[in-house]
This record gives structure tokens, sequence and C-alpha cells, in this order.
């Protein structure tokens, strides 16, 4: 049976991410952060970007607000995340990025950098901006009126 173009295109787009987050786990395995998922970073970096609640990141990442709370636990356990008293309201707790999580986001978008610079020794520079852009309609986070004057 033959595959559809569109699942193979989507096949290849999982396999890229895979193998980039792949790469990007294993090298936060050797600087010391054990253990991490994609999930985790991405989860640490909607936080850091203003997700406070289990049902606000699970928002930001596309999952259950109960996935959202099982992934703020294991930051914590990880001491990747901390839960401080809300000054502005008791009943809440604020989600915190500790520094060992600065650290491991740092290192995680270090070796994301590094991938997409040997992508661009790969396939050229202007390629790669061309593909992102794709990317960024087919994702909704652009409108052609904005990818058309980015490659003017």
């Amino acid at each position: 049976m033959n595959t559809s173009s569109g699942a193979k295109l989507a096949g290849l787009l999982l396999g890229t991410f895979d193998a980039m987050v792949d790469v990007v786990v294993a090298e936060l395995d050797r600087e010391g952060h054990p253990g991490v998922t994609a999930t985790h970073a991405f989860a640490l970096e909607a936080i850091d970007d203003g997700a406070q609640s289990a049902s606000e990141l699970g928002r930001s990442l596309g999952v259950s607000r109960q996935a959202a709370a099982k992934t703020i636990a294991a930051l914590e356990e990880l001491h990747y995340l901390d839960r401080q008293d809300d000054p502005g309201d008791a009943r809440r707790k604020r989600l915190l990025v500790t520094a060992r999580g600065r650290e491991m986001m740092t290192i995680g978008a270090r070796t994301f950098d590094a991938l997409r610079t040997q992508a661009a020794e790969q396939v050229g520079i202007r390629a790669l901006e061309n593909f992102e852009e794709v990317l960024a309609i087919l994702g909704g986070k652009s409108d052609s009126r904005e990818a058309s004057t980015r490659s003017s």
C-alpha cells in the first residue's frame, strides 16, 4: 500500500523533530541533566513565558490539565521548578523556574541552535529560512503577508 503524500510529509516532520530532540536530550544527559524529556523542556519554556497553572500549561503544551499537573510535579521532583506562595492570592502557588531549570533551558537552547546551524550548513541558510517560513504558515504561526515581506 502506498503512503499518502500528506502522511509522508507528517512522518518526515515528526522524524526530524524526534531526531533533534534526541540530540538535545542526550546532550542534557551528558551535561548532568538525566531523565529530562522534550515535554519537560517545553514546559519550562511555557512556565518561564507566564504559564502559572496546570490549566495554562496544558493549553500552552496542547495537553490535558492532568498531564500538565504531572509534568509540573516531575519538574519539581527534578528540582527544575519551585512552587511559592502567590503574594497576591494566598490560595495560589506561583511556578518559578529554578537555577537548575535555567541551566537546563540554556543547554537545550544552545544545542537546538547548534542543530539549526548544522542544518543551515547542510542546505544553505536561505533554504532553511524559507523552510521555517513555510512551517510557520502551515502551523498557523504566521500569515502569508508576513512571509512575503520577509522573503523580499
